[in-house]
């Protein structure tokens, strides 16, 4: 089995790699990078990436907030190079809760939370119940369950696949031997990400640990409590949704929109799954409006 990554060494092709520290929290060694204007008292904004991904996945679009806003985004558990979570616990409650101790810890009060896929679960989750009045925007979020019998199947597939130490290894060492993580992650979001992103995935999709963490945290994935929470969620949401997202389709994210009682939707022609890696230059633009209009920042 291939090695946890190591900062050191993996971590030397990361972006931004000067904005990033080391967070202890309990059992919990989170990587987080910390970027923005100087003198510190911008508003903050926390930014949880998608299942499979890392901080990595914000490169282009973190500093354009950084302009405007003190950005916080981690390696979610078991992404990348956060460690010391119990797999039992990368469920969506778990997730949230982890996030929750990650605030504290660092203690930094989000102005608003910004959720790309299964990251804009955990942030309508993290705020769900104690925190009404901080936005969420959600990244072509992923919100709506899979339909039965894919709700049962997958995840206990997923389960099954985790509790295989050799499946792991085989999946990251497919991911190696195959070479193509631009053509990948082209045919599965249909997105074209530059070169710095691809290297990044390919360190992620070519590591055991890391592959593993990913498929601990779909084995433990149930949105259908959030989903029957959504009509009791006062928070103001903008979800940002792309035509072109073949992982996530818009009809779920639609339903979702009319599910929250103060949602706003807006839909983006051509773009992929990973539309803010594609193009951070234009969906940093609806996201500060958004913000401005509520009362934070410039």
């Amino acid at each position: 089995m291939s090695a946890q990554l190591n900062w050191e060494r993996d971590g030397r092709i990361w972006p931004h790699r000067e904005a990033s520290r080391f967070v202890e929290d309990g059992p919990l060694r989170w990587h987080v990078q910390v970027m923005g204007p100087q003198g510190g008292d911008a508003p903050t904004l926390l930014l949880l990436h998608g299942t499979g991904a890392s901080c990595h996945s914000w490169r282009g679009l973190a500093p354009l907030l950084a302009e405007s806003y003190t950005v916080v985004a981690p390696d979610l558990p078991g992404h990348a190079f956060t460690t010391g979570m119990a797999e039992s616990r990368m469920s969506l409650p778990g997730m949230a809760q982890a996030v929750r101790g990650l605030i504290e810890r660092m203690g930094i009060a989000p102005a608003a939370i910004v959720g790309h896929s299964a990251g804009a679960a955990i942030a309508l989750e993290t705020v769900r119940g104690d925190w009404p009045d901080i936005p969420v925007i959600g990244l072509n979020p992923a919100l709506a369950p899979l339909p039965w019998p894919a709700t049962q199947v997958f995840p206990a597939m997923a389960r099954l696949l985790a509790l295989n130490p050799l499946v792991p290894r085989l999946f990251s060492g497919v991911a190696r031997i195959s070479g193509d993580t631009e053509g990948f992650i082209a045919r599965s979001t249909n997105s074209r990400i530059d070169r710095a992103g691809a290297r990044c995935y390919a360190a992620l999709l070519g590591n055991s640990h890391h592959a593993r963490g990913a498929l601990a945290m779909m084995s433990h994935w149930d949105l259908s409590p959030l989903e029957r929470a959504l009509p009791t969620i006062p928070n103001p949401v903008l979800l940002i949704h792309s035509r072109g997202d073949t992982a996530i389709p818009l009809d779920g994210v639609e339903e979702a929109a009319q599910l929250l009682p103060d949602a706003t939707l807006e839909v983006l022609p051509g773009l992929g799954h990973l539309a803010h890696e594609e193009r951070p230059e234009l969906i940093v633009q609806p996201i500060s409006a958004y913000l401005e209009a509520h009362g934070i920042g410039s």
